[in-house]
């Protein structure tokens, strides 16, 4: 559909310039509020940091560096292991009966993945596919079910942990089938920027295609860009030589009506 055709529906309302400009505490108390209507659920009360924990496994434990667009697993192969991304990116995808590809998630460092095993899952039923390269650790099914029994801290964590992430992929799939494409877009960037997690500052996300972005929200890479263009110039985000910086006024698309 050309640019020039978007329903006004797919439009953001202009924000008046000076009404972006909020004291440091103003923003943060409303990053804090409106997070929930983002789909990011509270996490642990302490950093969740398994790295250590995972250095007592000596045995059904191994490390892997994978380079772009290699393959981890594929949809249909055995579900025998758990995966944990010490650096890097994974995209996870599954592929319908008629050959439609859908995008799952994008996981970042210090997220697990393929956990369907723990829970009885005999066979894969996505693919993941490295998006930049990365560094995992590969634990086998039994080994992590003996780490969840013998340490019940890391088990509560690793719950909580879990259960974050299937209420962003539920609050991803309301998003996706109720919501325009503008507010995908502007949504997905903020949880990209970690935006209302307490504990990180909203970093610069690093440099990722227009093509990806697109495929993430399920739209044409046209589209993207005229959002794109558009949250520039309302101040939202800004690019830099380290990718693209998000401002938490972004957050006023998600919650404009």
């Amino acid at each position: 559909m050309p640019l020039s055709q978007l329903d006004a529906s797919e439009m953001v309302e202009r924000v008046p310039r000076d009404s972006r400009a909020h004291s440091p505490s103003k923003a943060n108390r409303k990053i804090k509020s409106n997070s929930k209507k983002l789909g990011i659920a509270p996490g642990p009360a302490g950093p969740f940091d398994p790295s250590f924990l995972l250095t007592k496994l000596s045995v059904g434990k191994s490390r892997h560096e994978y380079l772009a667009d290699e393959t981890v697993f594929s949809q249909g192969d055995s579900a025998n292991a758990v995966f944990y991304i010490e650096s890097g990116k994974v995209k996870l995808t599954v592929v319908s009966k008629s050959g439609k590809e859908a995008v799952i998630a994008h996981l970042s460092e210090t997220s697990f993945f393929g956990e369907g095993c723990l829970a009885g899952q005999p066979l894969r039923i996505s693919t993941a596919n490295i998006l930049q390269q990365s560094s995992l650790v590969r634990i086998e099914k039994k080994a992590m079910i003996g780490l969840l029994q013998r340490e019940p801290v890391f088990a509560e964590q690793f719950l909580v942990h879990m259960l974050s992430r299937n209420i962003r992929l539920e609050a991803d799939l309301v998003d996706h089938l109720f919501n325009s494409s503008e507010k995908r877009l502007a949504r997905l960037l903020l949880l990209m920027a970690n935006f209302g997690q307490e504990s990180k500052p909203i970093p610069v996300i690093a440099k990722i295609s227009q093509e990806a972005l697109a495929e993430m929200i399920g739209t044409t890479r046209s589209r993207v860009s005229f959002f794109l263009n558009r949250f520039r110039e309302l101040g939202f985000i800004d690019y830099n030589a380290d990718g693209m910086n998000v401002n938490s006024s972004l957050v006023s698309v998600v919650l404009h009506d």
